[in-house]
């Protein structure tokens, strides 16, 4: 029998009975639930019990945390590359980036994991490939408006991810009094990058390098 009759001749996966069907789609909801406000610190146990459901059942379905994070959040990181990709299009390079850091802002600072998977996590497929897909965005985004001579010529694409680890940790810190409040640090940071606040370079630490990047993202997000 040829390998490719063996694939073909192979049993279905059997679909998941309708009851675990929908304690899957709701330890699914109470996952998303968790982590946008807790972030990725949460357990197993928080979200059974914010799913009403015995941690059994959850085991069941996941066998450990990174597995329900990746099934909770693949869809929507490649989403997030798609939003991000939309910028491409503008022919304003300054609206570009600020579109680019709108986006990207409100995506940090309304769901705290979706956040730590983007830019915090290392690992994981589905957030590898991510990261591949927006450097090159940010670095298209970058260079054209400094090409414009919009934004300032000592701004590194790797500034970007810390630019919004600023935005989601004001976000996380004010979510609950001011959830808007983050947009004001936005538009100080966005006048902060125009290219007429400095000369060549008003910066006294040079920008953090793929390689130091790497090292950061494996420390985590520091939690309170």
């Amino acid at each position: 029998m040829s390998p490719d009759s063996a694939v073909e001749n192979a049993p279905a996966e059997k679909p998941l009975r309708s009851d675990a069907a929908r304690n899957r789609e709701r330890i699914l909801a109470a996952a998303a639930e968790v982590f946008a406000a807790r972030g990725l610190e949460a357990t197993l146990d928080d979200i059974a019990a914010h799913a009403g459901l015995g941690i059994g059942t959850v085991y069941r379905r996941f066998p450990n945390r990174d597995a329900l994070v990746e099934a909770l959040f693949e869809e929507r990181l490649a989403g997030v590359a798609t939003m991000a990709a939309l910028v491409l299009d503008e022919p304003d390079s300054w609206v570009a980036l600020r579109r680019l850091l709108e986006t990207m802002g409100a995506v940090v600072t309304a769901d705290q994991g979706l956040f730590e998977v983007l830019i915090c996590r290392p690992g994981g497929g589905g957030r590898a490939a991510v990261r591949e897909t927006m450097l090159p965005i940010v670095t298209a985004v970058f260079g054209r408006a400094q090409a414009d001579g919009h934004l300032r010529a000592d701004v590194a694409p790797t500034d970007f991810p810390m630019m919004l680890r600023m935005l989601a940790g004001i976000g996380e810190a004010t979510r609950e009094v001011r959830p808007d409040l983050w947009q004001r640090y936005l538009e100080l940071l966005l006048d902060g990058l125009r290219a007429d606040r400095c000369g060549e370079s008003c910066f006294t630490v040079a920008p953090i390098d793929p390689l130091d990047m790497d090292r950061v993202q494996h420390l985590g997000w520091p939690r309170r």
